[in-house]
């Protein structure tokens, strides 16, 4: 084995992975965006309390662009159960994170109605 390779530090696959959308169009566009609604705030969140909680090794946190449901942005998307939950405030991060992400229950409330996702 090359030195390379006796360098690289190996990275445990997450238990589960958030895409934040942070799609940004220009003001008065027809589908709007997730920045216009708040995304930053909520890709904040999630760095913030993954980071506090040392989830790192648990967690993936990745931000994306335009996931389709705009008008139900900000919007977030949790696998491996492609659950999408939309119209997030800061506050809902941290019972995503209690509820789903650690205690793998998805949170009902929160989620984007079946017939848009």
């Amino acid at each position: 084995m090359n030195n390379f390779f006796k360098r690289i530090t190996i990275m445990p696959r997450p238990e589960k992975h958030v895409f934040v959308c942070t799609q940004n169009r220009p003001q008065g566009h027809p589908r709007g965006s997730c920045a216009s609604s708040g995304c930053a705030e909520i890709m904040n969140e999630f760095m913030n309390e993954i980071q506090a909680r040392n989830l790192f090794e648990k967690i993936a946190l990745t931000n994306t662009g335009c996931m389709g449901p705009c008008m139900m942005g900000p919007s977030v998307l949790v696998y491996p159960e492609g659950i999408m939950y939309g119209k997030l405030k800061k506050d809902d991060v941290k019972t995503i994170i209690e509820q789903h992400l650690l205690g793998g229950e998805p949170v009902a409330e929160l989620m984007v109605p079946a017939e848009i996702w």
